[in-house]
């Protein structure tokens, strides 16, 4: 197979969250269990840190894993969804998994795949943890892919587990209310394994506290945390102006690898945090894609997350605000277009997966809450159609949804360079 249908052959195998929601969510870790026994337990070969939460866990996870390869170390790091390219969930030092070894793993266990059915992030999984295994890892920062508890990361024994916050996403599959989903991402914490908590609030601290109690884990609170201040002036290249509280919770980790033998300088926090995306190859955190006019994407997409991107979207300095905007259908689309700015030309439109919101019924929604603009039937036109009215000094905002993100860097991948 060559590696384009190695990975449809994944996806006709066992259709990703990614592309239909909760009918690929599998719950329970038997098969991520036979799969790792199957394997010979790759996660047992190297060190790992477990990230938790519903926002802020992959700019977490990318950034722990650039000072820790900055410092020296040879570092995994596994995240999900990917933007434009499958491998770009599983990276060694900041390099994708290479082609040929998807499709040799594939080849070589497709027939046990084919016997154990398993889901698409588990076959994902296994994959990471072997190729992190194959290539020598001293360390590998493993972000959950669904709440904690019954995710299939949830096998590793982490030196450091982290849960960057809780707040209302995944409600069908993770629970209703803030402790219920606080329980679920507790899962992560680990007997004797300390815990950094980003964020909490009334709702979910007791929960975290007792989980933590229960298995005697030491519990760090990030925001309780003294921070030295030449460590907090350091600049961080994610400039979304949630990235405080991430990097707070970041900086509030390292004492905990530090005291886990792992030799961390300021030097190495310094050049990291300036360089994360270089580093990791992350993308899609209040990116800037071009100029004249500015267009800058982000994936935020539940209402917490869109709440901070609608108040740097009412801090920016142009001429006139305009906004590409797709949403996924099981997402609170209600209350995070209540967030959105009214004040700006919208060009709705939605990404060519399952799960999208249809753009008309977007259009409506929107035009409900005096958020006004035409409707596009996908990404390329909508850009075009910005682009075409955009005056150079205006800004042009695409976000909503990771899809819609995807959509417009692979768009942009694709055109001509001038």
């Amino acid at each position: 197979m060559t590696y384009s249908e190695t990975v449809q052959y994944l996806y006709d195998l066992a259709p990703s969250f990614q592309h239909i929601g909760v009918g690929a969510y599998k719950e329970g870790l038997d098969n991520t269990v036979s799969l790792d026994k199957h394997l010979g337990h790759p996660h047992r070969k190297f060190r790992t840190i477990h990230i938790a939460g519903t926002n802020g866990k992959g700019s977490t996870a990318h950034t722990l894993a650039a000072i820790l390869q900055t410092a020296g170390y040879h570092t995994g790091l596994y995240t999900s969804p990917h933007l434009t390219d499958f491998r770009e969930r599983i990276r060694v030092d900041g390099k994708t998994i290479p082609e040929e070894y998807v499709v040799k793993f594939v080849e070589e266990e497709k027939h046990f795949f084919e016997q154990l059915k398993p889901s698409f992030f588990e076959i994902t999984t296994a994959l990471a943890f072997n190729y992190f295994a194959w290539s020598g890892v001293d360390v590998a920062v493993i972000e959950t892919g669904l709440g904690g508890r019954l995710d299939c990361t949830n096998i590793i024994s982490p030196i450091l587990s982290v849960i960057t916050n809780i707040s209302l996403d995944h409600t069908g599959l993770l629970g209703n209310t803030l402790p219920e989903i606080a329980a679920e991402k507790a899962g992560i914490i680990k007997p004797g394994t300390p815990v950094v908590i980003g964020e909490t609030n009334s709702e979910t601290l007791p929960v975290f506290r007792q989980k933590a109690q229960e298995v005697k884990a030491p519990v760090c609170l990030a925001e309780e945390q003294h921070i030295p201040p030449e460590l907090l002036a350091l600049d961080f290249q994610l400039k979304g102006i949630y990235q405080a509280h991430n990097k707070q919770t970041i900086l509030a980790c390292i004492p905990y690898l530090e005291k886990a033998g792992f030799n961390i300088t300021t030097d190495n926090i310094a050049t990291a945090m300036a360089h994360v995306c270089e580093l990791t190859g992350l993308q899609g955190r209040w990116q800037l894609i071009s100029h004249k006019p500015d267009i800058i994407c982000d994936t935020g997409h539940n209402p917490d997350g869109i709440r901070y991107i609608a108040r740097q979207l009412q801090e920016q300095d142009c001429r006139r605000l305009r906004i590409i905007f797709g949403m996924m259908a099981d997402k609170d689309v209600d209350t995070a277009l209540s967030l959105m700015p009214t004040d700006a030309d919208y060009y709705f439109t939605q990404a060519g997966v399952k799960r999208a919101m249809p753009v008309r019924t977007l259009w409506q929604m929107a035009a409900e809450k005096n958020l006004r603009g035409t409707a596009w039937e996908n990404l390329p036109a909508a850009l075009e159609a910005a682009l075409r009215d955009a005056h150079p000094d205006d800004l042009i905002f695409v976000g909503g949804s990771t899809y819609i993100v995807a959509e417009l860097l692979e768009t942009i991948r694709k055109q001509p360079e001038q």
